[in-house]
């Protein structure tokens, strides 16, 4: 019977030490519980503030993008305008000096084979038959545009007078490719459409 008692009461602190163990192993299950605010606010939190800041950088970007392509448009179209009306306009007393100051409007293998045409054909031309031009751009478009590259496309009205005849009118369209060079829209290139 002794025997049956040691039994029954180790019987009894075995289940004491079961439930301790019981016990303990729900307390560190509870401790190893996913506390979802903690998760939210140190996890999700700054995860979803770097997504947004991005989202902002990229769309500032985007936006700064966007507006120095539209003042390529605006800046590029008015230098367009303006330098091909300083390449043909001249009068026959000041074809040089007219067309010289045209060719600062100008850069690259343009300049220079604008420069022979000129020297070669159109002041010495000029002088000898008294032609005198004045151009107009009664329209304009741009092409294409970049923060330093652009194509626009002008419609162009040309008048021109030879010594005491009548004027005489003449209408085209020329391709006018420009670059920015120091800051500013020079012609690159100019082919008539």
């Amino acid at each position: 019977m002794l025997d049956e008692l040691d039994s029954d009461e180790a019987e009894a602190a075995l289940a004491d030490d079961a439930d301790v163990e019981d016990t303990a192993e729900e307390s560190t299950k509870v401790k190893r519980r996913i506390s979802w605010p903690q998760v939210v606010v140190y996890g999700l939190l700054p995860a979803l503030a770097l997504v947004l800041a991005g989202a902002a950088g990229f769309l500032k970007w985007q936006d700064s993008s966007a507006r120095e392509t539209q003042l390529a448009r605006i800046e590029s179209l008015a230098a367009a305008k303006d330098s091909t009306i300083a390449l043909l306009s001249y009068k026959s007393d000041t074809v040089e000096k007219d067309l010289e100051a045209a060719k600062g409007r100008m850069t690259g293998a343009f300049k220079d084979s604008y420069s022979q045409l000129i020297n070669d054909v159109v002041i010495p031309g000029a002088k000898k038959e008294h032609i005198s031009t004045t151009a107009t751009v009664p329209a304009a478009a741009a092409v294409s545009a970049t923060p330093n590259h652009a194509v626009t496309l002008l419609f162009v009205n040309q008048t021109a007078v030879v010594d005491k005849s009548p004027p005489s009118d003449s209408v085209s369209s020329v391709r006018v490719t420009l670059d920015k060079v120091g800051g500013r829209w020079l012609i690159s290139g100019f082919d008539p459409v």
